[in-house]
Parts: C-alpha cells; structure tokens; sequence
C-alpha cells in the first residue's frame, strides 16, 4: 500500500478490480507495532464470495500491497487481478466464517473456552499448503499444570472466533480436552504409549 493511504482514509471505501465491486473495507487490526499490519479487513460482497473462495466466507484480509490508486468515484482500485485475490484467500485461516491473513493472528492471545490465557501465537504449521495449526508459546504456569511444552500447535479447526476488542483467539474446547484431541496429538507429534 502506498504511504500516502491511511487506513483512516479507506475506511467505509468500496474496493474493486477492474470494474468488479469486491468489497469494502471496514478495519485493520490494532497493533502497536504498525510494521506488522499487512492486511485490511475487506467485507467480501456475496457473489465474489461465491465465486472466488472455496467456501464463502463474509469478510477476509486484503493485503495492503494490493491497493494501487483511489478511483474518481472515491472507490479503492487494485492492482491485481480477481484471480491473484482468489490465490492470497486460499492462502488464509477460516474462524467463525471469516478468512484470516497470518499477520492478523500473530501475537493474540488464545483462550481455552473457559477464560484460561494459553499463550500467544508466534507461527502457523502448514500441512500440504493448508493451515492446519496455530504454534503458540505457552505459559510456564500451564506448562506445568499440564506438562505441555513451551511450544505447542493447536488445530486450527478448534479456533472457535476472535475478539477484536481484546486481540484473542478463543477455543471451542477447555484446555484439558485439548490435548487429549487425536488432531492435537497428531500435530504435535506425540507418541502415545500403549
């Protein structure tokens, strides 16, 4: 994204490609260290859903290297095409039906669903070009209680929905179920002694 485009400035702004009515933009996530924000929220118009994503999702990331000009109408123009949009949105983790970049997951906070602060997100596990886990570093204090190491991979499939206001991912289970999960157990490589 060019310098001179302040999220501020694209807020509520209808993005397109080409003469294709993609979305709008509604938010970034806040972070303190402004480097690290790569993507825009983009709430994702029904038939671009449709067509464009293997399973409609209503709002994904839009990166910002990809806003080229703002068009005479105060639209955001792209300088990709709908199948280079098609391509990053394969490239993202679906939570509660929505498509998340990497960037926007790094350094939340992940709660079990019972309040408990697990860690927080330092990297993803990828399995055959799919996001498959969420690497956190733990807390010393469960690394105890449940003899976890310091670092573990959650299944991405157990990432129930996102906080905006307090930057957390939360669990669909409690701590204790997760790791007795067979996916858990399979991405964190632990044999089990019969």
């Amino acid at each position: 994204m060019s310098e001179e485009y302040r999220i501020q400035e694209l807020l509520q702004r209808e993005v397109y490609v080409g003469d294709t009515l993609v979305g709008i933009i509604t938010g970034e996530r806040s972070h303190p260290r402004d480097e690290f924000v790569k993507s825009m929220r983009l709430e994702v118009v029904d038939n671009v859903a449709g067509e464009f994503m293997r399973k409609p999702a209503g709002a994904a990331p839009l990166s910002k290297e990809l806003v080229h000009s703002i068009r005479p109408d105060g639209g955001v123009k792209l300088s990709k095409s709908m199948r280079e949009l098609q391509r990053r949105w394969r490239n993202t983790i679906r939570i509660d039906e929505q498509l998340w970049a990497p960037d926007e997951l790094l350094d939340r906070a992940v709660m079990d669903n019972d309040g408990i602060d697990l860690g927080n997100v330092i990297g993803f596990m990828k399995v055959k070009r799919t996001y498959r886990g969420v690497i956190i570093n733990t807390h010393a204090i469960l690394r105890r209680k449940y003899q976890l190491p310091e670092q573990i991979v959650i299944p991405v499939k157990q990432l129930a929905r996102t906080t905006s206001f307090l930057d957390e991912l939360i669990l669909r289970c409690t701590a204790n179920r997760l790791v007795t999960l067979p996916s858990y157990i399979a991405l964190n490589g632990i044999d089990t002694v019969e």
